[in-house]
């Protein structure tokens, strides 16, 4: 298993890489050990990794490996296709169709797969080819502490606009404030992105706010039955329980933002949870009953994100569209009953947003205007 905190094994993803390319033959290990410029033994060691990943792979040394289904792993190479001509999507990336994750793969099947140039943060070089495409800012780890850590600090040392980092598991998941986010391994998306938009730091609430509604949009586009609700300023329910959660960071000055990094956490296949949160947590397998495919709704997002982020830099109209937007869809931030734990606690009734994207609740001593807090919807 790969350690904590390494990025991953750029070779793990080459063979997926491989064995989807040929996805109705089997693989000699002598072939993959030519493509990836290793042994035969060492080839043999990773796909028994990837096996303990839980990739079901067939076969083994002596008559070649086959892929039975297509990993749910956020890995670069199975992402990168689909974000061409976004901020997350590097150089020359190519189109491609992707089998859904966790289905079995049909006869006849051969796709051409994903060719890159560099893989993670190790930067390895691949063999070149007419389809190539970059991932090299799409940054993959099995066990991490907090993506939005890592993000911050390679934001500090100069990582580019557009910097994914992606995790199967979070051992000290982040939330706001001094809360913590529950990361069962390759059951969620764990996200972070780096972003570098020209605008002051009292544009960042907004902007997160973008965000929710980017999320919102890319979960609609997979499953439109769904009823996403937004919760101000940063969480997104189904049924009135938070299966998402959104965490923006910044490094800025007084008039400027140096980096910002948004982080989204989003419970997708989880079927139960500890005991303290199954009164207030849900994942969209509960809400739906069925499997979902983590790559495609992790695709799905990182576009959608790509969206509202070029309409916020380039629109000088967005930020007032963002907030009627927020305002329409939410059913929390207008004629709800609600409370605030932080600053004193208050109760009252919600009134919309300001034009800094702050919440008005009415109080019996007046209009306040919160600017932090937890809310507590009334009777939730």
């Amino acid at each position: 298993m790969p350690s904590v905190h390494k990025a991953t094994d750029v070779r793990l993803g080459r063979i997926v890489r491989l064995l989807m390319s040929h996805a109705t033959v089997a693989v000699s290990g002598t072939k993959i050990a030519e493509e990836i410029g290793t042994s035969r033994s060492e080839v043999w060691r990773l796909i028994q990794q990837l096996r303990a990943l839980g990739v079901d792979v067939a076969g083994h040394l002596a008559t070649g490996y086959q892929l039975r289904a297509v990993p749910d792993l956020l890995l670069p190479e199975m992402l990168a296709p689909s974000l061409k001509g976004t901020v997350f999507g590097g150089a020359r990336a190519s189109s491609m169709n992707v089998f859904p994750p966790g289905r079995r793969v049909p006869q006849g099947l051969k796709s051409a797969f994903l060719q890159t140039e560099d893989g993670t943060a190790e930067a390895a070089r691949y063999p070149k080819s007419s389809h190539e495409a970059s991932a090299k800012q799409i940054h993959h780890y099995y066990k991490i502490a907090s993506t939005n850590s890592e993000a911050m600090r390679c934001a500090a040392e100069g990582a580019p606009e557009g910097s994914v980092f992606l995790a199967e598991e979070q051992l000290a998941g982040r939330g706001r404030g001094a809360h913590s986010w529950h990361s069962s391994r390759s059951a969620g998306i764990y996200c972070s992105v780096i972003l570098r938009p020209a605008m002051p730091p009292s544009d960042a609430l907004i902007f997160s706010l973008a965000v929710g509604l980017a999320i919102r949009a890319a979960v609609m586009e997979i499953a439109p039955q769904l009823r996403v609700d937004l919760k101000w300023p940063n969480d997104m329910l189904l049924g009135g329980k938070k299966f998402c959660g959104i965490l923006t960071e910044m490094n800025a000055e007084a008039a400027r933002v140096r980096h910002l990094v948004v982080g989204v956490g989003i419970n997708v296949n989880q079927a139960k949870f500890p005991a303290e949160l199954r009164e207030i947590a849900t994942s969209l397998k509960i809400e739906t009953g069925t499997e979902w495919s983590r790559v495609e709704l992790c695709a799905a997002l990182l576009k959608s994100l790509d969206r509202e982020y070029r309409g916020f830099v380039e629109d000088a109209g967005a930020r007032g569209a963002i907030l009627r937007r927020f305002e329409e869809i939410s059913s929390s931030v207008r004629g709800r009953k609600v409370s605030i734990e932080e600053n004193g606690g208050l109760a009252g009734v919600t009134e919309g947003l300001d034009e800094r994207g702050f919440l008005r609740v009415r109080t019996a001593e007046g209009l306040r205007t919160v600017v932090s807090g937890t809310v507590r919807l009334d009777g939730a």
